[in-house]
C-alpha cells in the first residue's frame, strides 16, 4: 500500500472518528440542557431560603449547576477541537490581523495590569489565514498569558521573517513552565490550572489551529522569567 493510501486512509478514519465523536458529544449536550433547565427550577424553589436545610439545598443546586455548564463548555471545547482540520485559507496582512487583535485586547491587558506590546516590522510578507480560527488561536495565547501573570507584568508581541516563514513570538514576564510540565503544554485535555480553571483544551486546539494554517508553534519558557510561543507561518506564494 502506498504512503498516499495510507495518508488518505488515515484522514478517513479521523473524519469518521470525528463525525461519532461530535454525535456522542451532541447527544450528551441534549441531557445537559435538560438537566440544566430542571436544576435552574429547582434553583428557583430555594430562591429565598428560609431555614438551613433550604440554603444547604440551594448551596448544593447552585454547585451542580456549576459542574453542569461546566461539562457544556468542555463539550462546546471538544467538538471545536475535534472538527478542526481542514480550514479555508486567503493570503493576509498578518501585522493587520495581530495589531488588530492587539487593540481589541488592549482593555483586558490593562485591566489585569499588563502592559501589551508589540514590534512589528512594516513590511512583513503576506501569510494565508482564516481570520477567524486565527485571531481565536491569538486570543488564547494572550488569556494563557494573563492567566500567567496574576499580579500583572508585560506582555511583549514580535515578529521576524525566517527562512520563508514569518515567526510570529508572545512573550511574557509570568511565573513560566517547569521544564517537566513544558513537554505536555499542548497536549489535550492536559491543565496545570486549579479545577473549573479550564478545560485543558486552549493550547491543544491553538496548536491544531496553527497547523491547519500548515505552520507550527513552540514554546520556551524558564521558572520565575516568563514564556514565549512562538508560531510559524509560510509567506503566502506570489499569485
Amino acid at each position: 500500500m502506498s504512503p498516499a493510501t495510507d495518508e488518505r486512509r488515515v484522514s478517513d478514519d479521523y473524519a469518521a472518528l470525528a463525525e461519532l465523536a461530535g454525535g456522542f458529544i451532541h447527544e450528551i449536550k441534549n441531557h445537559l440542557s435538560t438537566l440544566n433547565l430542571n436544576l435552574q427550577l429547582l434553583a428557583e424553589d430555594f430562591e429565598n431560603p428560609e431555614t438551613q436545610r433550604e440554603r444547604r439545598a440551594l448551596t448544593r443546586v447552585q454547585k451542580l449547576q456549576g459542574e453542569c455548564q461546566r461539562l457544556v463548555d468542555l463539550s462546546n471545547d471538544f467538538l471545536h477541537f475535534a472538527r478542526l482540520k481542514d480550514i479555508a485559507l486567503v493570503a493576509s496582512d498578518l501585522g493587520k490581523v495581530v495589531e488588530e487583535m492587539i487593540d481589541f485586547f488592549t482593555p483586558t491587558a490593562r485591566a489585569s495590569n499588563i502592559d501589551l506590546k508589540s514590534y512589528l516590522p512594516a513590511d512583513l510578507p503576506m501569510v494565508c489565514l482564516n481570520d477567524e480560527m486565527f485571531r481565536q488561536a491569538l486570543l488564547n495565547l494572550m488569556l494563557n498569558a494573563v492567566q500567567a501573570m496574576p499580579d500583572g507584568g508585560n506582555l511583549t508581541v514580535q515578529a521576524s521573517v525566517e527562512n520563508h516563514h514569518v515567526c510570529l513570538s508572545l512573550i511574557d514576564t509570568g511565573a513560566g513552565i517547569a521544564a517537566d510540565v513544558l513537554p505536555k503544554v499542548f497536549k489535550p485535555f492536559f491543565s496545570t490550572k486549579a479545577k473549573n480553571g479550564g478545560t485543558g483544551l486552549g493550547l491543544p486546539t491553538t496548536k491544531k489551529v496553527i497547523e491547519a494554517h500548515h505552520g507550527a508553534i513552540d514554546v520556551q519558557s524558564d521558572v520565575g522569567k516568563g514564556t514565549k510561543f512562538t508560531i510559524r507561518l509560510p509567506v503566502a506564494k506570489p499569485g
